[in-house]
């Protein structure tokens, strides 16, 4: 009597929606192949061994997936006919035109498997206008900042004080670039420029403004209140594009949890729980805030300049509407900040539910009291003249700063706490790299914003010098003094990179010296060349420097530091512009401020306009569209848990795109999967494993090759890829393999212990180049590959083979691979 039919080791019925695993329409010209469409009956069970001789044979998959820089389907495939089965024009699956119906011709397949392809690369390098994203850049590296936190073994308060800590630096970020916006639109070009009759008259788009004119818009209040438009219309664009973008890549919803995996993956890792790839409800209600933010930094700008000459001016009832007015300013602030404070992330389930409310009802009001604001400026005041700068830019932008290096500090007492409590030994920087970033994105924008309102006192002013004017009605004073010293600070920090790279470059140098007797001792049988001995003794060298990321960030972030607090201390002690004499020649510190300051506005400027000519080259040109892809295949694999304005989280649309496609196809073909990942592409697979039914996850191989997952990964974001994490996953799929190599700047080994019995995870360091000299198999000198490349090396094939026998049996018994090629 023949054993009962073998049922599929899937994962739960109700783990996967019906209506999600079946599209409800192919785009047109694509053939859809029958796993992926409705059928009438139910899929046939596979028989299992001892049935008739004719059953077919269990199907295999390979899932390909690529890593920085993206990759075309007919490059993986290695095919130039290809076809898209599942997916959009954004990120899709893809499989060669022969093999789309291979479900329906198992027998074809019995001693292969079945490429796919998932491309992602549109995700982040799809369109040219992202490359605009580069002005992102701060707000990009504090949301780094958050998920750099070290690992730790409880302490749940200290480690919600540590997310607090980082989204209000990536509040005070917003501050900043919103108070930026103002110190360009309202004091230098509305208040000064338009004050000055000659700087005016150098503009002649500026005339009507101009207070020879005597016109309307000739008042100060009413110049200011028109130019607030300009910052306002660019926190209504930050807002536009954080919702649009959110709605387009992070929208997607993760494969639903099994009943009995949600316990084991709230005490998991952080990857593998419910809801950690999807933030809707802290990104919403940050994006209110944030507007909220801006807005209110607007209100300000407009409602205390005016005030003060309310006060001065002694009229009554206009000096209690400004104390009305800046009253409900504060308390704007502070319920804006209470919100960012208030929650987190929600991970520990899959949560949709949205603060309506709150999200609708804040940046409503703050713009409400913006407008209330633009009314209060704009009314009458024919006495009121412009002079100097606009009243409290100065002390606004110092207590701002100020914040910011008492926020990093307290945010590096806190690391470190983490840390010592429990050490992790290959933590970047002993568990201090989340606020050495957040220091660098307080940096970047700080001398963004010095050296763009440098850049344009020095447009506005034309040949003359902002500041240097002994009458004031001729030129234009200048921004805030510090942001003229946080401009001055550019070519001394262009000072440390340098003697950095001198002396990691002649590191190197040393290195590939060193190297030298090892890389012919892995080419024995050969005779080796010393030319190319030193080339590939370099190639390794160079490699090698990633590992030393931790220590040149730490003295990148502490001269940051150092220099954020000079420029502060100047800026308190100098309240003119650096250089300018009153009486006399100027002190040496004074003289060597303003050349410094000088140097690092053009130097920003220089920047800005790279920025600009980047950003076009990219809208026309794919492959440097492809290059600043990479650029956020890095930086935007995280959610925007800290700040809402950040470039969008590509992972938070391809980490369920990868799960759904697992496993919708375990289930339907009762198959075996290897995902094979280079790159980045290991890191989505491994957030992919995590997230899959445990019983799904138990029957799929894991190939990874390039992959950061320990060497980056692990050392920068050790609570989410730490020894632990990766021992779980280890533990958890059925099998791991990992190829490496030596030449590899990226990839290495991931340092997994397989524990006792188990084969390592981690494969000996393959030979890059295959081969030192011309051999019988290489006549031609072969290329040094680095972290390219992967599957040209024998052994790729030869690991990807072994992972698939040894995953568990669904259906018909397996002879060894190589005997059953063997016998036809």
């Amino acid at each position: 009597m023949p054993p009962a039919p073998a049922v599929p080791d899937g994962p739960a019925p109700e783990a996967v929606a019906p209506d999600a695993r079946v599209p409800q329409a192919a785009a047109p010209g694509i053939r859809v192949p029958e796993i992926l469409t409705p059928r009438a009956a139910a899929p046939e069970v596979l028989v299992p061994a001892g049935a008739t001789p004719g059953t077919p044979p269990a199907l295999e998959l390979e899932l390909l997936v690529h890593g920085v820089g993206g990759a075309t389907p007919e490059e993986m495939l290695d095919d130039p006919r290809t076809v898209r089965v599942t997916g959009d024009g954004t990120a899709a699956v893809f499989r060669r035109s022969e093999d789309v119906d291979a479900e329906d011709r198992p027998t074809d397949y019995r001693d292969k498997p079945i490429p796919e392809a998932y491309v992602w690369c549109n995700l982040t390098s799809g369109n040219g206008i992202r490359a605009l994203w580069l002005l992102l850049l701060p707000f990009m590296v504090v949301n780094l900042a958050h998920w750099m936190r070290p690992a730790s073994d409880g302490h749940p308060r200290i480690l919600r004080l540590y997310g607090v800590l980082v989204r209000l630096v990536a509040l005070s970020l917003t501050f900043l670039l919103v108070g930026a916006a103002c110190e360009v639109a309202l004091d230098l070009t509305a208040w000064q420029c338009g004050g000055s009759t000659t700087c005016a008259g150098r503009k002649s788009w500026l005339g009507f403004l101009s207070t020879a004119h005597g016109g309307w818009w000739s008042q100060p209040g009413r110049r200011i209140a028109l130019a607030a438009l300009v910052p306002a219309a660019l926190t209504g664009l930050l807002w536009y594009l954080s919702h649009r973008t959110w709605s387009a890549y992070e929208s997607q919803q993760p494969l639903p949890a099994a009943p009995d995996d949600t316990e084991g993956a709230a005490s998991g890792p952080a990857l593998g729980r419910p809801g950690f790839w999807y933030g809707r409800r802290l990104v919403a209600r940050l994006r209110a805030a944030h507007t909220a933010a801006g807005f209110l930094t607007v209100a300000a700008a407009l409602a205390v300049t005016t005030a003060r000459y309310d006060r001065s001016a002694a009229h009554t009832v206009p000096d209690v509407l400004g104390w009305a007015l800046q009253g409900a300013l504060a308390a704007g602030g502070i319920v804006v900040v209470w919100v960012v404070c208030r929650r987190g992330r929600t991970e520990s389930r899959f949560d949709a539910a949205l603060d309506r409310a709150l999200v609708t009802l804040l940046p409503a009001t703050a713009l409400a009291a913006l407008l209330l604001s633009v009314l209060y400026a704009g009314w009458s005041r024919p006495g009121w003249t412009s002079a100097g700068r606009l009243g409290g830019a100065d002390r606004a932008f110092g207590l701002l700063t100020l914040a910011q290096l008492v926020l990093i500090l307290t945010l590096g007492a806190v690391a470190f706490f983490l840390h010592r409590g429990a050490p992790v030994a290959r933590s970047a920087m002993r568990g201090l790299g989340g606020p050495a970033v957040a220091m660098l994105a307080c940096a970047l924008g700080g001398v963004m914003t010095g050296g763009v309102a440098q850049r344009v006192a020095d447009w506005l002013d034309g040949s003359a010098t902002p500041g240097m004017s002994t009458r004031p009605a001729e030129g234009v004073a200048g921004p805030p003094v510090l942001l003229t010293w946080q401009a001055s600070v550019i070519p001394p920090l262009l000072c440390v990179l340098l003697l950095l790279a001198l002396r990691y470059g002649v590191r190197t140098w040393h290195t590939r010296g060193s190297l030298a007797a090892r890389v012919e001792a892995d080419y024995p049988g050969e005779n080796p060349d010393p030319v190319r001995t030193r080339r590939i003794a370099l190639a390794r060298a160079a490699a090698s420097l990633t590992d030393l990321a931790p220590r040149m960030l730490a003295v990148l972030s502490g001269a940051t530091l150092a220099l954020g607090g000079v420029a502060l201390l100047g800026a308190h002690l100098y309240d003119e512009v650096p250089g300018r004499a009153a009486k006399g020649t100027p002190s040496a510190v004074e003289a060597f401020a303003h050349t410094s300051q000088a140097l690092g506005s053009w130097l920003v400027g220089f920047g800005f306009l790279l920025f600009v000519t980047w950003g076009r080259r990219a809208y026309r040109d794919p492959k440097a569209r492809r290059t600043i892809g990479i650029l956020w295949d890095v930086g935007t694999f995280w959610p925007r848990a800290a700040h809402p304005f950040a470039p969008p989280c590509y992972a938070e649309r391809a980490v369920p795109d990868l799960t759904w496609r697992m496993a919708t196809w375990t289930e339907r073909t009762g198959g075996r999967l290897v995902i094979s990942g280079h790159s980045q592409g290991s890191v989505l697979s491994a957030a992919a494993l995590w997230q899959l039914p445990r019983r799904t996850r138990r029957r799929v191989a894991l190939l990874t090759y390039g992959a950061p997952l320990e060497r980056l990964y692990g050392r920068w974001f050790p609570a989410h890829f730490g020894p632990d994490c990766l021992r779980h996953l280890h533990d958890e799929v059925a099998c791991w393999r990992n190829l490496w190599r030596h030449t590899d700047p990226i990839g290495g080994p991931v340092r997994v212990d397989p524990g006792a019995g188990r084969q390592p995870v981690d494969h000996d360091a393959l030979l890059d180049p295959l081969a030192h000299g011309r051999t019988r198999a290489h006549p031609l000198p072969a290329p040094v590959l680095g972290h390219s490349d992967y599957q040209a090396d024998p052994a790729f094939a030869v690991e990807r083979d072994k992972l698939l026998d040894r995953l568990p049996e669904t259906a018909l018994p397996r002879q060894d691979r190589a005997g059953r090629r063997a016998g036809g």
